[in-house]
């Protein structure tokens, strides 16, 4: 509680305003205000100039609501029963610096450096007391040091056990996916996780480190994750995580006897599907590159069809029945089975993919152009043909597009290299058939052709959460910085568990009968704001919420929460 406190310098008296609460058990000054000079505290001790206003403002809402996802699941004693404190260690428990590591990730995300500077603005001590002395990038480096492979192993299970225990979600059908996240780490350090591939950010220069996510396609809550190296290939790392991925979901009592996970193509592999077909209990639903099925991916559109879906329901609602997906359905064997097959066909992505077609065919018709010039000219570097031909497939490389849409040929003439160019029309026109195609194919033969494209498109929802995972401000999983694979498998810990409290958000919102997203939540909760103050009237300082919004009102009472009158937040009555 705030008061009046007077501290005596040189036998002068000086007039502060302090707030104490208990911190590490023990009380302790979490704020002082320096209000005046002797005078001004003989002043107000006769009640003749009153203080008046705000003293300090502080963030509160947004921390306050990722402090109540938290309740749930009190993480920190997680953490602490698995890596309890060392004899005689001071400060915030290792559970702690976990936790206020995601509080910040779930609200505005900073460095461990800047960690203390972004708490100091807001009402933490009002919330979740803390030293923030200790809230330092060096503190985080020796208590994460404490935390191994194995104890992190044990944290995440244990967390994600609460998780089902709280929420109970539906996991008959699952939904995984892989993504990366570059790191700045220098080529000499060593590290097994830091590794070069192919980025999904385009920075195939970086090193960088691999996230695997499998998300419960209802709740769109993650179930189990997984880091691995940079360089490791999807199909790989699904067939390493399998026996333990899909032995943890068949243990949840909320699964149901048929499990059905949807991935996609980059994970395609004979020795994957002959795993699933060996498990009577699990199927999937996958994509198929249109590349190695050009015979499916040209089929003519008379063969299409609309689809049942919500998606075109939707359009229908919308007076716009030419945007609906149409669809296709066959069976052919594919990785030594029966399958059923589906190809789609979306006319947006269609129109989209032919008009980047027509200007890249241009790009490429300016590039040849200025090329057969300098052959024509025989200038120099521009006598060879084979070296002529390799910047052409150089170009069409940068371009992402085929190198046989053009043919390209040199004639030997007296005078020097000849060249001369035409645009492929049939490779052109296979191409354009291709567009807005996807193809479908799974082993739940006995679902509906809408089932099995319902099920393809929900893999948007493990998507969205690695976009959410790379907002600067939301999460703020990349770039990685830090060094040691130690302390990067606690750094995506932390952001994993974020991005779980985020998206527990929304479901509360939803159930609230609110439809907002955890971004528009947060955001509009900053503004709410704690506010340590003297008024007329009173004689002593006084703590308050302002006055809400109407938003931050609908949010609150979402959650069960009111402001009073009298700026006090409060529970609503059942």
């Amino acid at each position: 509680m705030a008061h009046f406190h007077i501290k005596k310098k040189k036998g002068r008296p000086y007039l502060y305003v302090r707030e104490i609460a208990r911190v590490d058990g023990k009380p302790k000054v979490i704020s002082q205000i320096y209000l005046g000079s002797p005078e001004k505290v003989a002043a107000m001790a006769a009640g003749l100039t009153p203080v008046v206003g705000a003293l300090k403002v502080e963030e509160f809402g947004s921390l306050w609501i990722a402090n109540l996802i938290d309740q749930d699941f009190d993480l920190a004693q997680i953490v602490d029963d698995i890596v309890p404190a060392a004899p005689n260690e001071k400060g915030p428990s290792i559970g702690e610096y976990f936790l206020y590591c995601i509080l910040n990730r779930m609200i505005q995300a900073v460095s461990k450096n800047k960690l203390s500077d972004w708490y100091a603005r807001t009402a933490i001590q009002q919330i979740r007391p803390v030293d923030m002395q200790e809230l330092t990038s060096q503190r985080y480096w020796e208590k994460w040091d404490r935390v191994d492979e194995a104890a992190l192993k044990k944290i995440s299970e244990r967390f994600f056990k609460r998780l089902w225990e709280i929420t109970s979600p539906d996991a008959d059908c699952l939904l995984f996916d892989t993504t990366n996240y570059y790191t700045f780490m220098a080529t000499h350090t060593e590290s097994e996780l830091a590794k070069r591939g192919k980025s999904k950010a385009g920075r195939h220069h970086l090193r960088q480190i691999g996230l695997g996510l499998l998300v419960a396609r209802k709740s769109m809550l993650p179930l189990f994750y997984s880091v691995y190296p940079g360089n490791v290939h999807d199909s790989r790392l699904f067939e390493q995580l399998m026996d333990e991925m899909f032995g943890v979901v068949c243990g949840l009592n909320t699964t149901k006897e048929r499990l059905t996970v949807v991935i996609d193509k980059g994970m395609n592999a004979e020795g994957n599907y002959a795993w699933i077909d060996e498990h009577a209990r699990i199927h999937f639903v996958t994509t198929y590159s249109t590349y190695f099925a050009e015979e499916l991916a040209t089929v003519p559109l008379d063969r299409f069809a609309p689809v049942d879906i919500e998606r075109n329901r939707r359009l229908l609602e919308q007076e716009k029945p030419e945007e609906r997906l149409l669809s296709y359905r066959t069976s052919g064997e594919y990785w030594g089975k029966k399958r059923a097959v589906v190809v789609t066909y979306n006319p947006a992505t269609a129109r989209k993919k032919n008009h980047t077609l027509d200007s890249k065919l241009e790009t490429i018709r300016l590039e040849l152009l200025s090329m057969r010039s300098k052959v024509q000219n025989n200038e120099p570097h521009w006598r060879n043909g084979d070296a002529v031909r390799e910047r052409y497939h150089r170009i069409c490389e940068r371009l992402h597009i085929s190198s046989d849409l053009y043919t390209v040929e040199f004639i030997t003439k007296p005078d020097g290299l000849g060249m001369s160019f035409r645009k492929n029309v049939y490779r052109v026109e296979c191409s354009r058939e291709t567009f807005g195609k996807n193809i479908i194919i799974t082993d739940n033969i006995d679902w509906t052709t809408g089932e099995i494209i319902e099920a393809s498109l929900d893999r948007w929802q493990v998507e969205n959460q690695f976009r959410i995972s790379k907002d600067d401000d939301l999460v703020g999983m990349q770039p990685i910085r830090h060094w040691t694979d130690s302390k990067i498998r606690c750094h995506l810990l932390t952001c994993v568990i974020a991005m779980t409290y985020l998206r527990m958000l929304e479901i509360r919102m939803q159930k609230g009968g609110l439809k907002r997203t955890a971004a528009e939540v947060m955001e509009e909760m900053r503004h709410l704001h704690s506010v340590l103050e003297i008024t007329d009237g009173r004689r002593k300082p006084i703590r308050r919420l302002e006055d809400p919004t109407k938003s931050q009102v609908e949010v609150l009472s979402a959650l069960g929460y009111r402001i009073d009158k009298g700026g006090v937040l409060q529970h609503l009555q059942a």
